[in-house]
């Protein structure tokens, strides 16, 4: 069957079209994403304004269109942090259903978590063992850690790429000052997670998806996504830390020249670095790889095996 999954978050509504069957690997068929920004739409109180409103209608709207003209069967309409914490979310909700027909399910922080997870885990397979999976979002940190497909920790923190640059780093390039203080900040609220982790001992292996880890391995010298699906892809430590300082001086015109760095996305990758850096120091981690697949993909997954249950 073709399936679409819509993926409102706080970067991108993102629909991805698959054709996928019970016992086989989702094949995406087709892409249709648009850069909306919710995280950063928010007003003073919290609320999604009303023109943020009407451009994610419009997108939505959209997106219903690419997946009727692709053929999809069903579409799996789900909504991540910008949208759980928008102080209006349910009239948001409300409008977007009374307008589109579409029934946004808003996923909890360690929804998002496990669900990655289980992407990660389909992906890998169990000869990696013990998974630790890292996902910076525009939104959200997402950490989970098993050695299953459901796992044994998993928990969502706002310390999201597009969250703390509209937060904290003001600047172009970012005051040196504002940065420290980020730094503090995010390592402050990794390190009340550690614990809950390091009971279950040391990882076999620890995988990072998102747009924002693909970015920071590529410009640590990763391959080009043009070199395939399956091509490995690892983020040293090492190597993102020299990466810091450099990102810290650049403009956002800057970082959009760097290798996979998109224009949209370049004046998040600071703050998304920082975030980086922060977990894979804090729990230990001296290399990563990059996995192609994430929450979209644990979403479908999760959809298959409820056909083959049912």
């Amino acid at each position: 069957m073709r399936l679409g999954v819509l993926d409102v978050g706080s970067n991108t509504v993102h629909l991805l079209v698959v054709d996928a069957h019970p016992g086989a690997r989702p094949l995406p068929a087709h892409s249709h994403k648009v850069e909306l920004r919710l995280a950063q739409l928010l007003d003073d109180s919290g609320a999604i304004g009303p023109d943020g409103v009407e451009q994610l209608i419009g997108v939505v709207k959209e997106a219903l269109q690419a997946a009727e003209d692709k053929g999809v069967e069903e579409v799996l309409p789900f909504a991540t942090s910008a949208v759980r914490e928008a102080s209006n979310a349910d009239d948001v909700l409300a409008r977007v259903q009374d307008e589109t027909g579409v029934e946004l399910q808003v996923l909890t922080g360690a929804e998002e978590a496990r669900w990655t997870f289980l992407a990660a885990r389909r992906w890998f397979g169990w000869s990696a063992g013990k998974l630790l999976v890292l996902d910076i979002g525009g939104g959200s940190l997402e950490i989970a850690y098993g050695i299953d497909e459901e796992p044994d920790a998993a928990v969502s923190l706002p310390l999201g790429a597009g969250r703390l640059t509209a937060g904290w780093l003001p600047g172009d390039p970012p005051d040196p000052e504002d940065i420290r203080a980020l730094r503090r900040h995010v390592r402050a609220q990794i390190a009340r997670t550690v614990g809950e982790f390091s009971r279950f001992g040391a990882p076999d292996h620890v995988v990072a998806t998102s747009k924002t880890f693909k970015q920071l391995a590529r410009i640590a010298g990763a391959a080009r996504s043009a070199e395939g699906l399956y091509t490995q892809r690892e983020l040293k430590r090492e190597s993102l830390e020299a990466w810091v300082p450099r990102l810290a001086g650049m403009t956002t015109a800057q970082r959009a020249e760097l290798p996979g760095v998109s224009e949209g996305r370049a004046g998040q990758l600071l703050a998304g670095a920082l975030v980086a850096e922060g977990a894979m120091d804090l729990f230990g981690v001296e290399t990563l790889e990059v996995c192609p697949w994430a929450l979209r993909e644990g979403v479908i997954l999760r959809k298959l095996d409820q056909l083959t249950v049912g």
